[in-house]
């Protein structure tokens, strides 16, 4: 095999091999290094069978060799990465990568690839970057690039305006209009966005990419269980795509899936070991399954292998049943005192911290570190009190008497749901877990449908005033509204996996919505969780939710919100007396059995022994409270918030005027009413 051609022939005999019989490519390769030894485009054939073979470690030496050698083939860098990824080295596969795309900047499988690997890493900005440079790489018009080039540079205004005119002379181009999904991603227009990628998948079924990002849209809006199937359809092609698994494991989890989501995520760590975030995502399926000595085990190794991940330390000490040693906290310390340290991971340490020292008992460097954390957690989220208020203010004015009397018998029959409203960290997992006790209630999670059928009707309802929602709602038909009545229950549909008469939608917000799901569910049950307002305040405020609830980071707006939800649920009270049953966590802590059977006849369902022993009822359960309603009802903790009483001026004083709301406690025989913070 002197001549040069017979080589040039068995290099391309043995590429072609590679994906189908990668032995055989193998042996091509070996054949000829023993007449050609040392030739580097077949030591790289080589190593890239073995890794096909399922031989990483082999592939890696080969390849780390061959790197040495030709420390500028971009190529070899790029399949040195792959087998050191397979070998669960993900730092040196990233190293690897990024000298892939500095030798080849045009080289788009790289990038897309790195983009994989930051992902898994949970470098969100990093992935973000290397998927936009992989779409710029992959385009090869010239006016595609100019806005691919617009897009990684962050300038949105500039590649949205570049690519709409792109659709206006070609409307099918789907790489414009995948690049233009993709830009409505970025500006947060996830709808637009979903849109844009659904006509991308009409015209193109098989492209992989725009696939991708419709799943993650979908994922964003809060339609897990809609994006599995589009994922699975993905790893029907790439079964081993790190950044595929990783996504699909996500919406099983959030779609309550567990058993599939925690299977998905060994699958994944036992190909990608070093990856604390995988390892922290894995301890949450784990707690939420019922598995706690498995999620404190995958929540410990996440730590040993990134201990400035404050995320995971906050996961460990949400679970409220693990007290933390003297060497964590000085850990935890250390870390705080630490300058580079994101912020991020300082939020998190702090509400991790304060939380050890509450359960050490030092209060006020706890709330100190509370107060902290909720500040940082403030700056990172957008909410406001006034729009909160001006939404109850528009509810209260739609939502009267008149207005329900007028459309008595309007609405969806279905007895199904019962709705568990009110503040979070009020009791509501609480009474969850003892409904779901019953043999006629199944337990979904905190179900986000109310909230995107609310949105939906005000998008159709138009931008003018009379449009908003909830005015919308008086211009609907008997017939529309029985028809967004049926809908929920579709929708929910999936959640309900035991066949029971009813179920139970735990979002806490639904309570902004009590006359929507009236409306349209006259004969769903409403249950408002009531708990101390300076009790269920204060619980909320040393609580980091990972979505959501964004009233909790400020004293004032926390005060505010509980007004404004206290002042609703009284005008609900007022214009349909009886439709809400309401459960004071201090009366359940108080007589249980009490509380139990008369929130079972509140359903309409007969009283089991079951409900009283709750604790006993395996169920997932997602929400903050999932370890402490897995034992018996304790008592200690319900005035706790008093050992804070004196850092929380802010917030009795943004509570000062619930004496006179018409949800304040009743008077007594007296006549005086007692004041509700006290």
């Amino acid at each position: 095999m002197s001549d040069l051609a017979p080589v040039t022939q068995a290099l391309q005999h043995a590429t072609r091999l590679l994906d189908r019989a990668p032995h055989l490519a193998e042996q091509q390769a070996a054949a000829i290094l023993e007449a050609v030894p040392g030739h580097p485009e077949a030591e790289l054939l080589r190593g890239m069978a073995r890794r096909r073979q399922g031989d990483a470690a082999e592939a890696q030496r080969i390849l780390a060799a061959l790197a040495r050698a030709q420390p500028r083939s971009a190529r070899t860098q790029f399949e040195l990465a792959l087998a050191e990824a397979a070998l669960g080295e993900d730092a040196r596969a990233v190293a690897a990568l990024r000298r892939t795309v500095l030798l080849a900047p045009g080289m788009s499988e790289a990038w897309r690839t790195l983009g994989d690997m930051l992902t898994l890493a949970g470098d969100a900005a990093g992935a973000d970057d290397a998927y936009g440079r992989h779409i710029r790489s992959a385009v090869q018009d010239t006016a595609l690039m100019a806005a691919a080039d617009a897009l990684c540079q962050g300038r949105l205004d500039i590649a949205e305006r570049l690519l709409k005119e792109r659709l206006k002379q070609h409307p099918t181009d789907v790489a414009a209009i995948r690049m233009l999904g993709e830009t409505a991603t970025r500006l947060g227009r996830n709808v637009d966005a979903e849109n844009l990628l659904r006509r991308c998948l009409e015209l193109a079924p098989s492209f992989a990419a725009a696939r991708h990002n419709f799943a993650i849209v979908l994922f964003r809006q809060g339609r897990a269980h809609e994006a599995v199937p589009h994922i699975d359809r993905l790893m029907a092609d790439k079964p081993g795509d790190p950044g595929y698994r990783n996504l699909l494991a996500a919406c099983l989890a959030v779609s309550g899936d567990y058993d599939r989501a925690i299977g998905v995520y060994e699958a994944v760590l036992k190909d990608f070991p070093k990856q604390p975030k995988i390892w922290m995502s894995y301890g949450h399926a784990l707690r939420t399954a019922g598995r706690r000595v498995d999620a404190v085990a995958a929540y410990h190794h996440s730590i040993e292998l990134s201990p400035t991940l404050g995320e995971t330390w906050w996961s460990l000490a949400n679970l409220k049943t693990v007290p933390f040693s003297a060497v964590e906290i000085a850990a935890m310390r250390e870390m705080l005192g630490r300058g580079d340290l994101e912020r991020e991971d300082r939020m998190h340490f702090c509400f991790a911290l304060g939380r050890a020292l509450e359960q050490a008992g030092d209060y006020a460097e706890s709330f100190v570190l509370y107060a902290e954390g909720a500040r940082l957690r403030r700056g990172m989220v957008q909410y406001s009190a006034d729009e909160t208020h001006g939404s109850v203010e528009r509810a209260r004015e739609v939502f009267t008497a008149p207005f329900f009397a007028k459309r008595l018998g309007h609405g969806c029959a279905e007895a199904a749901p019962i709705f568990v409203v009110g503040l979070p960290r009020s009791g509501s997992t609480l009474i969850e877990q003892i409904l779901s006790s019953h043999s006629a209630v199944e337990g979904t999670m905190e179900l986000p449908d109310i909230a995107l059928l609310a949105r939906d009707v005000g998008r159709a309802g138009g931008k003018d005033v009379a449009g908003r929602y909830p005015g919308c709602l008086a211009a609907l038909s008997a017939a529309e509204i029985e028809a967004l009545g049926e809908q929920y229950i579709e929708r929910t549909r999936r959640h309900r996996r035991l066949g029971r008469a009813h179920f139970i939608d735990k979002m806490p917000n639904n309570w902004i919505h009590a006359g929507f799901i009236h409306l349209m569910l006259p004969n769903a049950k409403i249950i408002d969780a009531r708990r101390h307002p300076m009790a269920a305040c204060f619980s909320g405020f040393k609580q980091h939710f990972a979505r959501g609830q964004h009233f909790s980071y400020d004293l004032t707006e926390l005060g505010r919100y509980y007004t404004d939800y206290v002042d609703m649920m009284a005008h609900v009270d007022a214009v349909l007396p009886g439709r809400v049953h309401r459960v004071r966590y201090e009366d359940m802590v108080a007589d249980t059995e009490t509380e139990v059977r008369r929130l079972l006849e509140y359903c309409g369902l007969p009283f089991e022994e079951g409900c009283l022993r709750f604790w006993e009822t395996e169920r997932a359960v997602r929400t903050a409270s999932s370890e402490q309603v897995r034992q018996p009802i304790f008592r200690e903790g319900m005035d706790h918030w008093r050992n804070y009483e004196p850092w929380l001026s802010e917030l009795r004083d943004a509570l000062a005027g619930l004496p006179s709301a018409t949800g304040a406690p009743p008077l007594d025989p007296a006549g005086q009413g007692p004041d509700p913070l006290n």
